[in-house]
């Protein structure tokens, strides 16, 4: 997926805990070679040139493809599953599979779990007694400052997922014109329940723009959003204050 993971994991059993951090990095090679728009052996890639149906592929695919058709419904097409007319679900698969990484260790009985992939994370319980897992939100503008701390206080489970330009450049594509998405966003921070939907989120609102992204976040049912334009204006979702410390 050509990004960085990283793992921190509390409590539960010492030999389940090791044998679900296994399975985990295995499950996210597997992934990336399913996946990986950048192989040309992959089921996707050989999906996209028509040498492979989607019955023909891991079961996986499907269900992505299936996550995918349901951003971009609810999100009236802003989130897109294809890029340069063919099928590319990039923007889903990173979220997805971070959550199915954090998820393998919660079920081994860890009782703190925090999954980074890329800068999107999934945390589930609490690193200590009284203690919430916490995540740093990059100041675009300003390297090496944050431009906030998202505390999981008071919740089982929660996820930061941002996009943007500053880090990547213009990467993230406008689904209505098929090219990079020109908006007066440089980044979009969206805090939810699960990273597979905050990822997305984060994604189809940087291509929106700040005005209509930030209506589209604050429809959203257990979403709260941070988003930083390019003239240095913080805009945020209502409840967002609630998630910060």
């Amino acid at each position: 997926m050509g990004t960085v993971f990283s793992f921190d994991v509390r409590g539960g059993e010492p030999e389940a805990v090791r044998a679900a951090l296994a399975a985990a990095v295995a499950e996210l090679h597997v992934v990336d070679e399913v996946f990986s728009t950048y192989r040309p052996d992959s089921q996707i890639s050989r999906l996209a040139q028509g040498v492979l149906t989607v019955d023909e592929c891991d079961p996986e695919v499907a269900e992505v493809l299936e996550l995918c058709a349901e951003a971009e419904r609810l999100s009236d097409g802003w989130f897109s599953s294809t890029y340069a007319g063919s099928v590319d679900p990039t923007g889903i698969v990173k979220g997805w599979s971070v959550e199915r990484a954090a998820l393998l260790l919660v079920e081994a009985g860890a009782s703190g779990v925090s999954v980074n992939g890329g800068g999107d994370v999934q945390m589930y319980g609490v690193p200590g007694p009284h203690r919430p897992w916490r995540v740093g939100v990059a100041d675009p503008l300003r390297p090496g400052g944050l431009a906030a701390v998202v505390s999981a206080a008071g919740v089982d489970r929660l996820a930061v997922a941002t996009s943007g330009s500053a880090e990547r450049g213009t990467h993230i594509v406008d689904p209505r014109t098929g090219r990079s998405a020109v908006t007066d966003l440089v980044a979009v921070t969206v805090v939810g329940p699960r990273i597979t939907w905050a990822d997305a989120w984060a994604t189809a609102a940087f291509a929106m723009g700040s005005r209509e992204g930030l209506a589209w976040l604050e429809s959203l049912p257990d979403v709260e959003a941070l988003l930083i334009t390019a003239g240095d204006e913080v805009r945020c979702t209502g409840g967002l204050a609630d998630r910060l410390g």
